[in-house]
């Protein structure tokens, strides 16, 4: 699987990293053996939140022993200092690991909750004061949202952030404003050697009203291996990491493999992949 650089951490990420919602509702024998494919394929890069139901308790085990095979990213959505360094210690203690390659401020969605987290008293306090005391190497921001990118440029103007995640898949790309302003973070995030993680690569759309929510996401995927291998491509084809897997552990084994097989699309290939989008709905309003 190709590999590239996590910006200024100097980490050589894996293009698919393990993201951790898949193991939020899962027994601890399925994300044994969903470790087992992603060691197999190389990931060394996983991304967990203590939001993500038993995803800590099930990770536990694995980086108890497995420590230096990957680079481990943490998150908090508690917006007070005091609240972020309780959230940190907890989730260290149940990661069963003494510190994080990164943590994150979690779904900073508005310039409100910026303003929350990086004003007095804010958590990006508390995060700094753990990086000081060695139980963080780098520091991020994540969020979702139509706007996300623009969120993420002002806060890249406030704080010299190591990494930021938020969402791009060739839906959402659909959107002139959206695309705009993704790809001037990308760009941004580029000249500042900020490592940038990207979401929702195969966000097909919303669960209908009373339709069966067959995955364990809160957008419906795309789930025919093609179509996760376009939208694969696309989202790899931006200047940027790596993707975040798919919330869902019996979409792993088809993500990773869409990873694996990567092939950079064209700019008319990518144009024309848009140009699909209104046969989907877009996941944000």
């Amino acid at each position: 699987m190709e590999k590239r650089r996590f910006g200024r951490t100097e980490h050589v990420s894996s293009v698919a990293i393990l993201g951790a919602f898949a193991f939020s509702d899962v027994t601890q024998g399925q994300a044994d053996k969903a470790m087992e494919l992603v060691i197999d394929a190389g990931i060394n890069h996983i991304d967990v939140a203590p939001t993500y139901g038993d995803a800590e308790e099930r990770l536990g085990p694995w980086l108890a022993r497995e420590r230096e095979r990957f680079f481990v990213g943490c998150k908090t959505m508690e917006r007070t200092a005091e609240g972020a360094a309780r959230e940190m210690r907890e989730s260290l203690e149940r990661l069963q690991i003494d510190a994080f390659d990164l943590y994150q401020l979690h779904a900073v969605t508005s310039m409100e909750e910026l303003d929350q987290v990086t004003g007095p008293d804010g958590a990006l306090q508390a995060v700094l004061q753990a990086r000081a005391e060695g139980l963080t190497r780098f520091v991020g921001i994540t969020g979702h949202g139509m706007d996300a990118p623009r969120v993420f440029l002002e806060a890249l103007s406030r704080f010299d952030f190591d990494s930021v995640l938020f969402p791009i898949n060739f839906v959402l790309y659909a959107a002139d404003d959206y695309r705009r302003s993704a790809e001037e973070l990308v760009r941004q995030c580029r000249s500042r050697n900020v490592g940038t993680m990207i979401i929702k690569a195969i966000a097909k759309g919303l669960w209908d009203e009373g339709e069966e929510q067959v995955y364990n996401t809160w957008y419906k995927p795309f789930d025919d291996p093609d179509r996760i291998q376009e939208a694969v491509d696309f989202a790899l084809s931006r200047d940027v990491t790596g993707l975040c897997t798919a919330g869902d552990i019996t979409l792993l084994p088809r993500f990773v493999e869409a990873c694996e097989a990567f092939t950079p699309l064209s700019g008319r290939m990518q144009e024309a992949l848009i140009a699909t989008a209104s046969l989907y709905e877009p996941i944000f309003a």
